[in-house]
């Protein structure tokens, strides 16, 4: 999502909307006994203020997973508690630190410890790196690939200004790392948001080798314009996105995102509806478990 919603954008009359749908970087084949598809996950926050009837709406839509915040220290079990009673499983947990701050591999050590401990393998990260260059950025976040890799997580790096604002910003960005628990999200919206004449099929293309987890996210295409509708209602071409990921034999799971309209307010009703069309316009393009 652009660093300004900081999760979802609020403004008068406006609720911004987030699912997240990961496509995680694994080229393997699933068991015999594992249904064929991606996992599909939604981010909770995308439900706004009515994140306690997401619990409930996502299994009547057949979601199953979760895109959530890393538990605070205490809350881990009170979550998996929650998780459970709904019959939800998390796929990825959203870390948070700032890279310019000396602490910050501490910080996301402590993180990547929850992941293993609540059978995660994706710690999604919106890299900023207040005060220092790229390159203390790149070996703070090498050191926390050798963390992340001692708990079998892979930390992927979220399409925003500076270190992935586009393809080949991550590639740079995967080429200054060099650590194969360091990988790319690809969030697909993000293309047009801060790129004009973006587009996200070809920049999916250039960046596939190094693509963890990808968000599914449609957009009008306008430059930092902040319209963010439905999946299949704006102008990202998810079957051309869809079909490099299969060409490129991935499974994993999907995040949904959808963070809403400037200056368009959803109520309870509407919120669930934007989501179950979203899914619904997925499951029309692939198989999705």
């Amino acid at each position: 999502m652009p660093r300004a919603s900081a999760g979802r954008w609020f403004g008068r009359g406006t609720l911004a909307l987030g699912i997240t749908l990961t496509v995680a970087a694994h080229r393997v084949s699933p068991s015999p006994d594992e249904p064929a598809g991606w996992p599909l996950a939604c981010r909770l926050s995308c439900y706004g203020d009515y994140q306690a009837a997401g619990w409930s709406h996502l299994g009547s839509i057949g979601v199953h997973h979760l895109f959530l915040p890393v538990p605070a220290p205490g809350e881990t079990a009170g979550v998996r508690k929650q998780l459970a009673n709904h019959h939800l499983k998390p796929l990825v947990l959203r870390g948070q630190t700032d890279l310019g701050k000396p602490p910050c591999v501490e910080e996301l050590s402590a993180q990547l410890a929850t992941c293993e401990a609540m059978g995660v393998h994706y710690l999604f990260l919106s890299p900023k790196h207040t005060g220092v260059d790229k390159a203390v950025a790149c070996d703070r976040l090498r050191r926390a690939g050798d963390v992340a890799r001692r708990h079998g997580v892979i930390i992927t790096l979220e399409t925003h200004p500076d270190l992935g604002t586009n393809a080949d910003a991550h590639l740079e960005t995967m080429r200054r790392i060099n650590h194969p628990n360091v990988r790319v999200n690809f969030d697909t919206g993000n293309i047009t948001y801060y790129n004009a004449g973006g587009d996200a099929v070809r920049e999916l293309e250039k960046v596939i080798d190094f693509v963890g987890t990808v968000e599914l996210k449609d957009h009008d295409g306008k430059l930092q314009g902040w319209n963010f509708p439905a999946l299949g209602q704006g102008k990202v071409d998810f079957p051309g996105v869809l079909r490099v990921l299969k060409d490129h034999g991935y499974r994993g799971p999907i995040t949904i995102e959808v963070e809403g309209v400037r200056g368009r307010t959803w109520n309870e009703q509407e919120t669930k509806q934007v989501i179950a069309d979203s899914v619904h316009y997925l499951r029309r393009l692939s198989t999705f478990r």
